[in-house]
């Protein structure tokens, strides 16, 4: 209240006469309504000119635009030299087209980045290569490096897109220390460019992450790396088995299983040694897809000190594997559990085995409980799947 009194009263004062003789409670009120009013009137005069200025923009970009188009289509799309089979790298620009005045302001010149990103995206060989040169003889790269040294995050950001989309390099020494920043669109975002622009260690971003990689960053990574053209796919073993980061690890399993990396099982072995029932569970799950029936003893020995989701994991693995070799061992969990997940799990992998398990099957059907039928009849069902 010292601090309403020293600042908000003499205010108050001079515009409400008797405002020294209200009550306390009418004071505070007064004095929220208005700061309720002010933040009103300057959250709308706020909206007002955001849209103002986005009115704006669009409108200077409405007309500059079909100018760029009319050059870029003549000049680049319908190129002459590059129709006949002409070397990109001999091609000459018309450079001179861009030196009109109009086209030397930062908002003009970032027009023209952001447009030969929109044709770039929709063109690819020789006249993607055409593009690029143009971008690069205009020194518009040097204004994308630029806003990678900018404070700002976003501008760092719209640097890494444009960098990215005319795949120029930048130094691992500019963009490693992205990869783990703090703000989750630039972390992103650098690893994504990371990825694209490293032509021998695209992955070497694994080594400095400190941060957990989300489940969001998992599913933008993995469809960045498995959609990239001519990457470099290193053994993911090596992560599994050196980095501290579990997040890592177990995202690198999830490669190992799209890229069938067999020589990793080894190290996915190891990890069933781990103390962490997350990594164990990641690593059961990857030997079954990997159909690793070297694992498969250990998997049925430590099963009866596993937490539940590793034990799930395991009968699992095991329907996988499809060896044969353990269905005693599916048949007394699947006989013996009270836990319902166990028994679906132990059920499926028994069907999984086919041949096999026709035998131990048509007994288990024959002598079951009521319930135990309705489990394995619902998992023979081609559709059910883990």
């Amino acid at each position: 209240m010292l601090l309403l009194e020293a600042f908000f009263a003499p205010f108050f004062r001079r515009y409400f006469y008797y405002f020294d003789s209200y009550p306390l409670v009418i004071q505070i009120a007064i004095f929220l309504t208005v700061v309720a009013i002010v933040s009103t009137v300057i959250a709308y005069a706020s909206i007002l000119y955001r849209r103002y200025r986005g009115s704006r923009h669009d409108k200077k970009i409405a007309r500059i635009n079909p100018l760029l188009d009319e050059i870029l289509t003549e000049s680049i799309i319908l190129n002459d030299d590059l129709a006949e089979g002409k070397p990109v790298e001999e091609i000459p620009l018309p450079l001179e087209k861009f030196d009109r005045p109009r086209f030397k302001t930062p908002f003009a010149r970032q027009a023209i980045i952001e447009r030969l990103i929109h044709y770039r995206k929709n063109f690819s060989g020789d006249i993607g290569l055409l593009l690029r040169k143009l971008y690069i003889e205009l020194g518009l790269e040097k204004e994308s490096f630029g806003k990678l040294k900018s404070f700002k995050w976003d501008r760092k950001v719209k640097s890494l897109i444009e960098l990215t989309a005319m795949d120029m390099s930048i130094a691992d020494v500019n963009i490693l220390p992205l990869t783990n920043s703090k703000n989750r669109e630039l972390r992103a975002e650098a690893r994504h460019a990371y990825i694209k622009l490293s032509k021998n260690e695209p992955f070497k971003f694994f080594d400095v992450v400190s941060e957990p990689l989300l489940m969001w960053d998992q599913l933008e990574l993995f469809k960045i790396i498995t959609t990239t053209k001519d990457i470099s796919i290193p053994n993911f073993a090596r992560w599994v088995t050196y980095s501290s980061n579990k997040s890592v690890v177990a995202f690198c399993l999830k490669l190992i299983v799209h890229y069938n990396q067999q020589e990793a099982v080894p190290s996915i072995i190891k990890l069933l040694d781990n103390k962490d029932h997350y990594l164990r569970s990641n690593a059961i799950n990857a030997l079954g897809k990997l159909k690793a029936d070297e694992a498969e003893d250990k998997l049925v020995q430590i099963y009866s000190s596993q937490p539940l989701d590793c034990q799930l994991e395991i009968l699992k693995a095991i329907g996988r594997m499809g060896t044969g070799k353990n269905l005693t061992f599916l048949r007394q969990e699947f006989l013996r559990s009270s836990d319902f997940d166990i028994r679906k799990n132990a059920a499926k992998s028994i069907i999984s085995h086919k041949q096999h398990s026709e035998e131990m099957l048509g007994e288990l059907l024959d002598t079951a409980t009521a319930e135990n039928k309705l489990i394995l009849k619902h998992c023979m069902n081609p559709l059910i799947k883990y």
